[in-house]
């Protein structure tokens, strides 16, 4: 039996509103509370994450970044 898990750090998160959403429908889909759930998945993320696509969207994600920021923040 795995043993309980206990929430012992806590820090400001910033999260876009499709971020946050999915959170909690993964969240709400699990029975497991939001900072459970994220702590689900970065403690799982090798085994729940496609290892080969995942430099390709993280690429793709920081190009948005980049983008936006060259926009001055506007998104």
């Amino acid at each position: 039996m795995p043993r309980a898990q206990r929430l012992t750090r806590r820090f400001p998160v910033q999260m876009s509103e499709a971020g946050y959403r999915r959170l909690r429908a993964f969240a709400e889909e699990t029975g497991l509370g939001e900072g459970e759930a994220l702590s689900f998945v970065f403690e799982n993320l090798d085994s729940i994450a496609h290892r080969e696509n995942l430099p390709h969207r993280l690429g793709l994600h920081k190009a948005m970044l980049e983008k936006r920021a060259a926009r001055g923040g506007a998104d």
